[in-house]
């Protein structure tokens, strides 16, 4: 029953975050530095100039996470093959939990390359709640009552500038317009 209730939530938390969708868009993300699944400190310096898609997960999640992340791995070789220079930022929504050790094991299930992707821990449950909602204008919550933490399930394009320019779906439906969309942005 506990887990149709933290369903139920999550998918209200979904329709009600699609119904904002590019509203505030493009917006700039500030300057932050976090730590990756290598124990190696990564952030905004790394990006400057280049072009990143980012999203939320974590490693304990029950529900949503994994197909995100194996869709994150199956749009970053998607992307690879479109020969479009990319870096990829999962930022983790439970880092009390997840360690750097945690997501680089957590990783390793979706993929044997982590050359330009980043997961990212090294903050407080506060500090990425803030951050989320601060930067990427979208909510985290980790109810007291549960382990599974509520979040976006969207993936976020930002450009060279390090300004969000669209939000996407997570389904494997949504990458041609976010090819289409990279594209536009490399030119």
């Amino acid at each position: 029953m506990r887990k149709i209730c933290l369903l139920i939530l999550l998918l209200s938390f979904i329709l009600l975050t699609a119904c904002g969708m590019n509203k505030d868009i493009p917006y700039q993300i500030k300057p932050f530095t976090f730590t990756d699944q290598n124990e190696q400190p990564f952030g905004s310096q790394n990006l400057e100039g280049k072009i990143w898609i980012a999203d939320f997960v974590f490693t304990n999640c029950e529900t949503v996470c994994p197909p995100m992340t194996a869709n994150m791995a199956a749009l970053r070789d998607a992307i690879k093959k479109e020969k479009l220079p990319v870096e990829f930022v999962s930022f983790s929504v439970d880092p009390t939990v997840d360690m750097p050790d945690k997501i680089k094991g957590y990783m390793e299930k979706f993929t044997e390359d982590e050359a330009n992707w980043h997961m990212l821990t090294g903050y407080g449950q506060k500090e990425i709640e803030t951050f989320a909602l601060e930067e990427f204008h979208t909510l985290i919550q980790k109810p007291n009552s549960s382990n599974q933490v509520i979040h976006s399930t969207r993936y976020y394009l930002i450009d060279q500038n390090g300004k969000i320019v669209n939000q996407y779906g997570f389904q494997k439906s949504h990458f041609p317009e976010i090819i289409t969309d990279l594209k536009k942005i490399t030119k």
